[in-house]
């Protein structure tokens, strides 16, 4: 089951040895970005002055504008389309996936950070490509793990203000200008998704997830957080205050696994995988059950149905 991406464990995104970030001497360099910044948009590049101060996404949501609307929005959905197209094309063929969030701003050699490398190391190896938002901290240390394991590694970018750009380690990448359709592919495609310390990003993603399996939007899918000191307060709220208030369910808190051990967070993934292969399984079975039951009453009930009553009769 495990994907490969061509590229030799332990070397970096040419097959050459070095550090991400870095160029052929080692100087310190920030992918995709040209002298004076540099911005993606599909097939466009857009560099220094050309980048425009505001992003795709600031100008849909921006209620200012609305003399714009009649004009603007219906071309706007035209591209909104296109990025779910363009999503949807590019990822159809991906291997079984899971998607990794975290903080961008975490230092490569923080506790969180050297636990997505492992995370990413140990998912590649057990046959899942690791998608991530394609940025530095977390997500470019989930990548490395990947990339160095042999493993698929996917980046789905954004637009924003302050442009990061897709670290080295990104195999495959999508740069998406809106949320929501980007939003859409991290779940689409992935069969669990692992969150490690974050800010505001990570915690939506994380609360989407949530949100998508307890009203049975998805099912069966994982939802695993890593860094047990740094989630047990939000837990602590959830459960004491949110729970015990009655605004979510006795077991709705039984969605989450927490843990700090790489092993068991990918046990957790592949066991939930296999209990709903079996569950499907058992459906496909029991449909193909139902109609050969179903064929067989038509055809013992066939001699005695009113077409050969009326033969009889002639």
């Amino acid at each position: 089951m495990s994907q490969s991406n061509g590229r030799q464990p332990g070397r970096g995104p040419g097959g050459e040895r070095q550090q991400p970030g870095r160029g052929p001497g080692g100087e310190r360099q920030q992918p995709g970005r040209g002298p004076g910044g540099e911005r993606h948009r599909g097939a466009v590049t857009l560099r220094n002055r050309a980048i425009p101060t505001s992003t795709a996404d600031q100008r849909l949501l921006d209620s200012r504008g609305r003399s714009d609307w009649k004009t603007k929005d219906a071309w706007r959905a035209l591209r909104i389309l296109s990025e779910f197209v363009e999503g949807f094309d590019t990822l159809a063929d991906l291997p079984p996936a899971v998607s990794v969030f975290g903080s961008a701003r975490s230092l490569p050699d923080s506790p969180e950070c050297r636990l997505a490398e492992e995370l990413g190391g140990a998912l590649a190896r057990a046959g899942f490509a690791v998608i991530t938002g394609g940025g530095p901290g977390v997500m470019e240390a989930a990548n490395r793990g990947a990339g160095e394991a042999g493993g698929l590694s996917v980046g789905l970018g954004i637009e924003l203000p302050f442009e990061q750009g897709l670290n080295d380690w990104v195999d495959l990448a999508i740069d998406f200008r809106y949320f929501f359709a980007r939003k859409t592919m991290f779940v689409k495609y992935a069969q669990a998704f692992v969150v490690l310390p974050g800010g505001f990003g990570t915690m939506d993603e994380l609360f989407e997830a949530l949100t998508l399996v307890q009203t049975g939007k998805v099912t069966r899918f994982p939802v695993v957080l890593m860094g047990v000191d740094y989630w047990h307060g939000l837990l602590d709220w959830l459960r004491d205050t949110m729970a015990a208030e009655g605004k979510i369910g006795p077991t709705d808190l039984d969605l989450i696994c927490l843990t700090d051990d790489v092993n068991e967070a990918v046990r957790h993934i592949v066991e939930a995988e296999a209990v709903l292969s079996a569950e499907q399984e058992a459906v496909r079975e029991e449909a193909v059950a139902r109609v050969a039951a179903d064929q067989q009453a038509a055809a013992e009930a066939g001699p005695e149905g009113p077409g050969a009553r009326r033969a009889g009769e002639r």
